[in-house]
């Protein structure tokens, strides 16, 4: 029984590569492994063009998620946490996601929980424009924490 049904795909495989022969045109396999194996009769070139063409649109519509940056230091005064806050706003408004970092240098380590402080006032004033991705995290000398924009509705 297997034979015969290899024997009707051959015979339509012959039958179709005679008819684009006919209409002088090429017979393209679409999906090989499908049973019976499909395919189609075109121009190659253009079965190429458009192929390209498709992927090229796939390409396009996939968005690319930007990374803005900002940097404080552990012992940050209230106007410039302001000032970096406000820079957040608008980062997170025009839609890119925002990655918050406290740099500690020499022996600021020691004010880790300042650092953790700073970020959660950071994500707290940040609420009403976008969603907390990472809780602050520390590596190495950096405790950083991600803000996503909220999705528009």
């Amino acid at each position: 029984m297997v034979g015969e049904e290899f024997d009707n795909t051959v015979v339509s495989l012959i039958e179709a590569l005679k008819m684009s022969r006919e209409a002088e045109l090429d017979l393209v396999c679409i999906s090989p492994n499908a049973e019976p194996p499909v395919c189609r009769i075109v121009e190659y070139k253009k079965f190429l063009y458009e192929l390209k063409k498709k992927q090229k649109e796939i390409k396009a519509k996939t968005v690319k998620v930007v990374v803005k940056e900002i940097r404080f230091g552990p012992q940050t005064d209230e106007h410039d946490f302001n000032f970096k806050k406000n820079h957040a706003v608008k980062f997170l408004e025009d839609g890119f996601k925002v990655k918050a970092y406290v740099f500690f240098r020499g022996r600021s380590i020691l004010f880790k929980e300042q650092g953790e402080i700073l970020l959660l006032k950071f994500a707290q004033e940040l609420a009403d424009y976008g969603k907390v991705e990472q809780m602050p995290l520390l590596e190495g000398k950096n405790m950083r924490v991600m803000i996503a924009p909220k999705t528009k509705k």
